[in-house]
């Protein structure tokens, strides 16, 4: 889904470099205002879809620990119950409970290393997410500002010439 996301920001880019510039205003470009929206309206539908993703991993990881722990305890009621099993002697026990400690110890090492990776990945993502849409609208914006230029430009163009302080041109446009 990451890669309809960036293929959507790279078609809005291909779109706008690609547009064509309007006569004395080589500056400025004209864009297929539908084709733009339809594209920006595919990106906004593909977005919920990446931080729904984030989230499932989020839930993955929870359900991950949570399993985790289920195991921890499964492990020391066993080990319990086989240091209970076995001789009452003070040694056994002892090893018994140092292994459980170990176990625990290890699987707790273990969560806070897969939350931590969990967590990375999902800041990421987001971050990535933020970024190509915080590109977009910037990209948008410049074009509103462009088209609103342009656009001003050309009725202050259409008004003196109605005015009469620009001359028609005769060369055949029109």
């Amino acid at each position: 889904m990451a890669n309809d996301v960036n293929r959507l920001i790279d078609m809005l880019y291909e779109r706008i470099e690609d547009a064509k510039s309007p006569a004395l205003k080589p500056n400025m470009s004209m864009v297929d205002r539908d084709e733009m929206l339809d594209l920006l309206d595919e990106l906004r539908a593909q977005l919920p879809v990446e931080i729904k993703r984030a989230q499932e991993l989020l839930a993955a990881r929870e359900k991950f620990v949570d399993d985790a722990k289920r195991d921890v305890e499964r492990m020391m009621r066993q080990a319990d119950l086989d240091a209970k099993a076995k001789v009452s002697d003070s040694e056994v026990l002892y090893a018994a409970k140092e292994k459980a400690r170990q176990i625990i110890a290890r699987a707790e090492d273990r969560s806070r290393q897969l939350y931590q990776v969990a967590n990375e990945y999902a800041e990421d993502a987001l971050a990535r997410t933020e970024e190509a849409v915080q590109a977009a609208l910037d990209e948008v914006k410049e074009s509103r500002v462009r088209f609103r230029s342009a656009s001003s430009a050309r009725m202050q163009e259409a008004r003196d010439k109605l005015d009469g302080k620009i001359p028609e041109q005769t060369d055949g446009e029109g």
